[in-house]
């Protein structure tokens, strides 16, 4: 558990640090305004950005068992876990009347 723990931060440091030079390369080259030169440039950076640093390779995991099935954004924590929260009553504001 601890080694999916450690890749994941450690994607998302580097996911981090270059998001905003992805950012700004992309509206660089959609930008029609820029002289095609430049904008050829930008494409040609771009593609020597390492692929790890897409965000499609970040998945949400739960928080406690690292499960990345079934997992819901609005708690960060998987269904199981989430349910058996609900029940024990940790979750505030959160109340269901018939288990």
């Amino acid at each position: 558990m601890k080694k999916i723990l450690v890749k994941d931060k450690k994607i998302r440091k580097e996911i981090r640090q270059l998001e905003k030079k992805r950012f700004i390369l992309k509206s660089i080259q959609n930008n029609s305004k820029f002289c095609n030169l430049i904008r050829l440039n930008t494409f040609y950076k771009l593609s020597f950005l390492p692929v790890s640093s897409s965000k499609s390779l970040i998945s949400n995991l739960c928080v406690e068992t690292i499960h990345k099935k079934k997992f819901t954004k609005l708690a960060n924590f998987s269904r199981i876990v989430f349910l058996k929260l609900a029940k024990s009553g940790s979750l505030y504001g959160l109340q269901k009347y018939y288990w």
